[in-house]
């Protein structure tokens, strides 16, 4: 975890050379808890104002996460413009961004470092988000097409500080937390997050206890240490999928959302549990080498229903409350060990006559992954015999199968990888810079089947380049063009898997490369109170695998790109008004080449020439506060999509959606608040996650009710 609060404490030169400590150069611009706007990001793993970034950056703010009640990782993700879901079959969040995967959350980290994609992760000690849109770059080297996602742990102050909030929901909803901030000392703190949260959501559960320790000590000081610890563990019953229908080629959700259709005995059990630690040593010269080690467990045991009609159903008006459904078993279970190793160097150098910004570190991670992606329970069949029907009218049946699984026979998979980066960010002039980076890893893994009949080895080695230039006439505008690459091995989803249990294993399969251009602008508005960031993007997987129609195996024969623009809006238009928005708008996306056959009726997997799947034209929210009196602030947002396909299912386009939230809240006293939350204000039904033959449905209309204390 950070060692101390991002952006808290500028350092120089210490007074004396005896002293042990670098003194405080001035009070630098510490990040609020009360604001939607940021200047500085660390998601570049260095400190970095936003506007030296060249590349879009979207920075979703614990205020903003507070006030749309985002206590769910993903619903800061589904209000990210660009972002969309696969419902993938074994519910691991598969997530798509500019229409490019994830790698199943592959490329989600937390304070600059490898996240696992295993457990359901929540909020509570998270100070923000913040999302690099395009090629991950030198920054990450191995990563996604479409960008990156870091969160941002909380960190210890050096001021006493608490907060405690209460929220009681629809759904039977409760949920308490509490962040307490600590002085123990000169230059020592101590933050404490914990959080219990219990819902039932008229069957699909959720029980979360969450609790995240961070002491640091030498706060400022020449050698800071930190030591935090995190454990998080959610024990629920997910609402795993719904059945769609198709009407002229469009996708119908078809069953209420707040309805819960599996039986009693499925579960999703997931744990992350880590300790983090941190050291920072600052030079007399200025410069600062930042080091973390990280080592952690997590874990998933999930164990679902499938539902489906009973009979076929083609038309809504064909459903009513006796419209038979079944419910066959899905299961997965896996478990991930990860060691991880990351140290940075930055410093600001005059060399040649011109400020040089110096980036320079290595990373290193080791996991030791266990799977069984079909971990289904053998009962869980559909019949007429075992109970396992229900219908649409009787939902939250209290149905039970008995546990049937064998012992769990795990496919292993152990990786491990090392990176080696470099960036200068070099200013010409007083108005021009120009950055150029390069990074080096070396990835190998193994993988071999549970019962041993396919074992399979893979090494790569790549450099991801990135390149760009910036143009600042003043303080107040930031002009930029930017070129990065990244690579997708073929491990990216813990397994290589085969066409044949002998021939055509992806371990043979070279990575996939991508590129990003970008050039775009970024001007602080309204007297410096917020920030506007608009950019033109061309993304490209360009060497894309496909399995060869010829022989068993993978090509990189296929490409795909997509092209549009971004838009970031944040911070207050006027003192009482605030305002954040961020919109995505991808008017061309195409695959480009591709070995995919079309199907004999014209549906199936998409081909050469279509759309890629789940790649709206159109994504993105808007949230927006005004404070009406010294003690009332109304707010109201949108969260929005246009019409996608699912992977799979060319044929079908699920329709657009728009929902509406809204927000007020009363405060008592300075300390003291009270606010009321309704989300989905509409209670509209739409597919949030796709995939050929069903779809996971947005959260249906809730209301929330929140007391928060500070002392």
């Amino acid at each position: 975890m950070l060692a101390a609060s991002v952006g808290s404490w500028a350092q120089s030169t210490p007074t004396a050379p005896t002293l042990s400590t670098v003194t405080v150069k001035e009070s630098a611009e510490v990040q609020s808890k009360d604001t939607l706007r940021v200047k500085k990001t660390t998601v570049g793993k260095s400190n970095q104002d936003i506007r030296n970034i060249p590349q879009s950056v979207t920075v979703f703010t614990e205020k903003l996460m507070n006030d749309r009640n985002q206590d769910d990782f993903r619903d800061v993700l589904r209000t990210t413009a660009g972002v969309t879901f696969q419902a993938g079959e074994t519910g691991e969040e598969d997530v798509r961004l500019r229409g490019f995967s994830l790698g199943q959350a592959g490329d989600i980290y937390t304070d600059g470092m490898k996240d696992a994609p295993l457990y359901e992760r929540d909020t509570f000690n998270l100070d923000r988000v913040e999302v690099l849109k395009g090629s991950a770059s030198m920054l990450f080297g191995k990563g996604s097409t479409g960008g990156v996602v870091n969160q941002v742990n909380k960190a210890p102050l050096l001021i006493d500080q608490h907060e405690i909030s209460y929220t009681l929901g629809t759904g039977s909803e409760h949920r308490l937390t509490g962040d307490f901030n600590l002085k123990t000392g000169e230059n020592a703190a101590l933050r404490l997050n914990a959080m219990v949260h219990n819902s039932k959501n008229s069957g699909a559960t959720q029980d979360k206890r969450g609790i995240a320790p961070t002491f640091a000590w030498g706060i400022g000081t020449r050698d800071e240490f930190s030591i935090g610890l995190y454990y998080l563990d959610v024990q629920g019953r997910p609402s795993y999928n719904s059945p769609w229908i198709a009407s002229n080629g469009k996708i119908v959700p078809t069953l209420p959302a707040k309805n819960y259709y599996g039986l009693n005995s499925d579960h999703l059990n997931t744990s992350s549990q880590y300790v983090t630690l941190g050291h920072i040593h600052r030079f007399s010269d200025g410069g600062e080498l930042q080091t973390r080690l990280r080592h952690g467990q997590y874990e998933r045991d999930l164990l679902a229903s499938v539902i489906r009609f009973g009979s076929p159903i083609t038309a809504l008006d064909q459903i009513n409350a006796s419209t038979p459904l079944t419910r066959s078993s899905k299961g997965r279970i896996g478990d991930s060990t990860m060691t991880q190793l990351q140290s940075d160097y930055t410093n600001s150098l005059n060399l040649g006559g011109m400020k040089h910004d110096i980036l320079a570190g290595f990373d290193y991670y080791h996991d030791d992954a266990n799977r069984n992606s079909n971990y289904a329970n053998a009962t869980g069949n559909s019949s007429a015999t075992n109970g396992l029907i229900t219908s649409v009218g009787t939902p939250n049946n209290s149905a039970w199968a008995p546990d049937t699984r064998a012992p769990v026979a795990y496919n292993t998979f152990k990786a491990q990888n090392i990176g080696l980066y470099a960036q200068d960010t070099m200013a010409l002039s007083s108005t021009v810079k120009l950055v150029g980076g390069l990074r080096y890893d070396r990835f190998k893994a193994t993988y071999r089947n549970a019962n041993g009949s396919l074992g399979d080895e893979v090494s790569d080695g790549l450099w991801s380049p990135r390149v760009g230039a910036l143009f600042q006439p003043d303080e107040l505008s930031s002009y930029y063009i930017s070129y990065g690459s990244s690579f997708n091995t073929s491990a990216d989803t813990y397994q290589f898997g085969s066409v044949s249990a002998s021939t055509g294993s992806l371990a043979d399969t070279p990575p996939e490369k991508s590129r990003n251009i970008e050039i775009g602008g970024k001007w602080e508005l309204f007297e410096r109170r917020a920030l506007l960031g608009v950019a033109a993007f061309y993304s490209e997987k360009f060497n894309e695998r496909n399995t060869d129609p010829d022989n068993p195996g993978y090509l990189l024969s296929g490409k795909r790109h997509a092209t549009g623009m971004e838009f970031n809006l944040a911070g207050r238009l006027t003192p009482k008004w605030e305002i954040f928005m961020n919109h995505t708008w991808i008017p061309n996306a195409k695959i480009d080449k591709s070995t995919v056959v079309l199907a004999t009726n014209g549906g199936g997997a998409q081909v050469q020439g279509d759309r890629p799947g789940l790649t709206p034209k159109h994504s993105g929210s808007l949230w927006s506060t005004y404070a009406v009196t010294s003690q009332v602030r109304v707010g109201a947002g949108l969260t929005y999509r246009s019409g996608q396909n699912p992977e799979g299912s060319r044929a079908m386009e699920a329709s657009g959606f728009a929902t509406a939230d809204a927000m007020v809240e009363y405060s008592i006293n300075d300390k003291t608040s009270i606010k009321l939350n309704v989300t989905n204000l509409s209670n509209k039904l739409y597919a949030d996650t796709l995939y050929r033959g069903f779809y996971g449905a947005g959260a249906p209309r809730s209301v929330q009710l929140s007391l928060k204390a500070r002392f």
